[in-house]
């Protein structure tokens, strides 16, 4: 799941209003040097902003992070204002969160393991359906 325009637009705008105050102080080689570099910073921004979420038959990874699904209970696809509360209000401290601010829904993700003390999985998910098939199969 990639970052959307927008944030990468706005992104790119904020280190454009940075290359024009270092044309104005500095000239045209510099400004230039700061727009590539910019350029190249927003490329790999979006590279890793993106979230990558792979289910096997054995396991659930989400970027890094990686746990059995032997140790996955019941999934809850939350919708925008469940989502909400869970990323905020009603969210435990110890719970591992894969959210994306930009991703109003997902799923809850319960763990069923003594010896980890996490709860809970969050995760952002524009196919929070998806997700739950996939992994209760």
């Amino acid at each position: 799941m990639r970052p959307p325009l927008w944030v990468l637009a706005f992104t790119y705008f904020m280190f454009l209003s940075l290359v024009v105050a270092i044309w104005a102080a500095l000239g045209n080689r510099s400004a230039l040097a700061a727009l590539i570099l910019t350029t190249a910073l927003t490329i790999v921004i979006s590279i890793q902003a993106r979230s990558h979420i792979f289910i096997t038959d054995t396991e659930l990874v989400i970027d890094k992070a990686h746990i059995d699904k032997k140790y996955c209970g019941e999934v809850t696809v939350l919708d925008r204002d469940a989502m909400r509360l869970s990323r905020t209000r009603d969210a435990d401290p110890a719970a591992f969160l894969a959210i994306k601010f930009w991703v109003s829904t997902g799923v809850k993700i319960a763990i069923n393991d003594d010896r980890d003390p996490t709860p809970y999985w969050l995760v952002s998910s524009k196919k929070a359906e998806e997700l739950k098939r996939t992994l209760c199969k």
